[in-house]
């Protein structure tokens, strides 16, 4: 695997609120897939938002590929991103959402098409593209945000509990997609998950954070399969 970081955070301090978060200290090499996993409120979601550029660190530094990008906007930090709710826009169609990047990017007409073909043949969506969101599945909606965070070609790709919501058949089909990715995009993911079956299943590396973790949690972790990281 590339030992080089795709994603590094280095004493990372985020404030939310009343919420804190401290030297959060994470590596994901570049290509590789990181599963995040902790109690809820732990500040999973806090720390991909940050990393996103959706919130301000207040000490430490963020590095994509290498380069610091702490202080940079979230457009400029080569970051796809799917939250938990995937965030669609309902007032377009599928095809106008997972154009929406390239669009913004002033990507050409006939090379945005192109892209989006690609995506949908590559996550099976193609036989939605003239549909709104609203009229989708819960597997549907999560396949049109992720081919959304990835249309523009991002080094990183952050996904909040893209599986969370659906039924189990569902959830091993999109399983299957995001394996499909891997193969065909280099990619490196951070994947916040609450499922334990579900990040051994996909994770190269799982970090956990420990802040409220129970003491008698420590049973419930991998003593098995990918590489376990305890944030404190």
């Amino acid at each position: 695997m590339n030992t080089i970081p795709g994603i590094e955070l280095d004493g990372v301090t985020i404030r939310a609120g009343a919420f804190q978060i401290e030297n959060v200290g994470l590596v994901a090499p570049q290509g590789s897939y990181v599963a995040l996993m902790g109690k809820t409120g732990s500040g999973k979601t806090t720390i991909l938002e940050a990393i996103a550029g959706l919130r301000r660190v207040t000490q430490g530094s963020i590095r994509i590929d290498d380069r610091d990008v702490t202080d940079f906007p979230p457009a400029h930090r080569g970051i796809g991103y799917v939250p938990q709710d995937g965030a669609l826009f309902n007032h377009m169609s599928v095809f106008e959402n997972l154009a929406f990047g390239l669009h913004v990017r002033r990507v050409a007409r006939e090379q945005r098409k192109e892209r989006v073909l690609d995506l949908a043949t590559l996550l099976e969506i193609r036989h939605l593209l003239a549909r709104s969101p609203v009229h989708l599945s819960g597997g549907e909606k999560q396949r049109v945000a992720l081919g959304r965070a990835l249309a523009f070609s991002p080094t990183t790709l952050l996904l909040d509990e893209p599986l969370a919501a659906l039924d189990d058949e569902t959830r091993e089909h999109m399983i299957g997609l995001i394996e499909g990715i891997r193969r065909e995009m280099p990619v490196t993911v951070l994947h916040v998950t609450h499922s334990l079956a579900e990040a051994k299943q996909l994770a190269d590396q799982i970090y956990v954070i420990e802040k409220n973790l129970p003491k008698d949690a420590e049973s419930d972790l991998p003593s098995q399969g990918p590489p376990m990281v305890k944030l404190r």
